[in-house]
């Protein structure tokens, strides 16, 4: 029966449950809905790169030229939005001061980094934290207001953890050559993130993590990993000519393959999360990209990876 299924239209029997109508193709989207499609993403590329090229040179002066506080700063700015972002998307309550707390921890952290008490620092705010969050939680509880205990959990980890990763850009700074240094988690999250962009618009045509990030294709992720490895070769050989440093080139694919493999995991991880809220981005305060959780989800899964390997 024609009536029997509702994902089948026979537009052409006259038996069928309502008027009939010409036959129509039903191969996929017609062609100006292709052409509005294709448009669109030629427009979100632009913006993308336009919104790249113009903060890109900023946050690499702030890395290589500015003095250490201003990385501290720049740093505790971008946990404390990152945080205020991953509660919103969590659908953490805004009427009792979580975010607040969760904010100020994020920003306190990394400028414990840079006054050299940074384990000292992360201890003490996790923990005042913590307290003030299970205290608020105790006290609202049965009623209206109640905390609910995986609201306690990102908390925690917007405002201590993300924080605490982050700050190992501050911590790289701060050795030997640190200059060098602080550039490597960089080299190797935007790199990484921009290889498997172009390689799965390119070459894509095998389904990655479908239910996890459904854009991203396998040759994306081999992608990614392949240009974070030539890209740290790159940034040694320039390192060894312009700086004059000595530079082990099979250690520097060593940063390439474990920095990039980590940092598409931090991609996915923080893509998981969206997922499970239903939401497309973290927000929109870089145009093209997102918000700044967007932005700097590899760096978080990064930063503290290399600075171990270094």
């Amino acid at each position: 029966s024609c009536c029997g299924s509702a994902l089948t239209l026979n537009f052409t029997s006259p038996m069928c449950c309502g008027p009939t109508s010409p036959r129509r193709s039903s191969t996929g989207p017609s062609r100006p809905t292709r052409a509005a499609a294709a448009g669109s993403g030629v427009y979100d590329l632009i913006t993308r790169i336009i919104v790249a090229l113009v903060l890109a040179p900023l946050f690499l002066a702030v890395l290589i030229f500015f003095p250490p506080v201003m990385l501290a700063v720049m740093v505790a700015g971008i946990g404390a939005l990152a945080s205020y972002e991953l509660l919103r998307a969590t659908q953490v309550a805004h009427h009792n001061g979580m975010y607040i707390l969760t904010a100020q921890a994020a920003a306190v952290i990394p400028v414990g980094h840079w006054l050299g008490a940074g384990s000292w620092t992360a201890r003490a705010v996790t923990l005042a934290l913590m307290a003030l969050l299970f205290f608020l939680a105790i006290r609202l509880y049965g009623t209206q207001r109640a905390v609910r205990a995986e609201h306690l959990m990102v908390c925690l980890f917007a405002g201590a953890v993300i924080p605490l990763f982050l700050s190992a850009l501050i911590q790289l700074k701060g050795m030997e050559n640190g200059r060098g240094f602080v550039l490597l988690p960089v080299v190797c999250a935007f790199t990484t993130d921009i290889g498997a962009y172009f390689a799965g618009v390119f070459l894509g045509k095998h389904r990655g993590i479908t239910q996890v990030s459904p854009n991203k294709s396998l040759e994306g992720y081999v992608g990614g990993i392949l240009s974070g490895c030539l890209f740290m070769l790159v940034y040694g050989l320039l390192v060894q000519q312009l700086g004059g440093l000595e530079v082990r080139f099979p250690v520097m694919a060593l940063y390439g393959l474990v920095g990039s493999a980590v940092a598409e995991l931090g991609d996915l991880s923080f893509s998981l999360i969206k997922r499970q809220y239903g939401v497309k981005d973290y927000g929109t305060l870089l145009p093209g990209h997102g918000g700044m959780l967007d932005r700097f989800d590899s760096m978080i899964f990064a930063a503290p990876t290399l600075l171990l390997l270094v």
